[in-house]
């Protein structure tokens, strides 16, 4: 169920956006796209449904929560970050926008995936103490209470790594002067010669 799944979410969603752009159809594309995190719902439910049966958690039980965490989190971006490039490559549309990579823009962009994170690990904990409440049996629902210990480990980490920018912004790495000297020299020769400048690379 969990490989059936993975491969469904990706299956839909390229639905989606080929109904939408290859298509035409945009209401049925959107409505496609919306389909993606039932995906993971359904994996949910099968999960729920296998303890409820009898059967004792494991690792990929508890799995299940977590993917369907993150598409609550994640899922829009992901969908988003899909449809640009989709929308560029076979509509015409504008580039890909990206994220700063340097300075206060990028750690607000730190600080804004974190607290997505912070959603993700909200929305999968809170599945997976209902889970083992619907179950009733916390000898075969270790697993579940494993992974709520292991995931606030992990989001707790991800907090001094991501708001670690706020302090310390990324700077970007100072190029030689060569390097300048030469990309203008380079762009220079290339208006010459009636060719559009482009970015230069230094010599070795």
């Amino acid at each position: 169920m969990i490989i059936a799944c993975e491969i469904g979410f990706w299956i839909v969603l390229l639905a989606g956006l080929c109904a939408r752009y290859l298509l035409r159809r945009r209401r049925l594309g959107a409505a496609l796209l919306c389909c993606v995190p039932l995906v993971d719902l359904v994996l949910l439910v099968a999960t729920v449904l296998h303890l409820r049966g009898g059967a004792t958690a494991g690792w990929e039980h508890g799995l299940a929560a977590v993917y369907l965490g993150v598409s609550v989190a994640y899922g829009h971006q992901m969908v988003r970050w899909a449809d640009e490039r989709f929308a560029h490559r076979f509509a015409g549309g504008p580039p890909p926008t990206r994220p700063p990579k340097f300075g206060p823009g990028h750690a607000r962009h730190q600080r804004q995936q974190w607290l997505r994170h912070l959603l993700a690990w909200a929305t999968g904990c809170g599945l997976l103490l209902a889970a083992m409440a619907y179950v009733g049996d916390r000898d075969r629902t270790t697993a579940l209470e494993g992974w709520i210990h292991r995931w606030t480990l992990v989001l707790a980490i991800d907090f001094l790594w991501s708001f670690s920018y706020t302090i310390w912004p990324r700077k970007p790495e100072a190029e030689p002067p060569a390097y300048h000297a030469f990309s203008r020299a380079a762009r220079a020769a290339r208006r010459r010669a009636g060719r559009p400048p482009s970015p230069a690379r230094p010599p070795r």
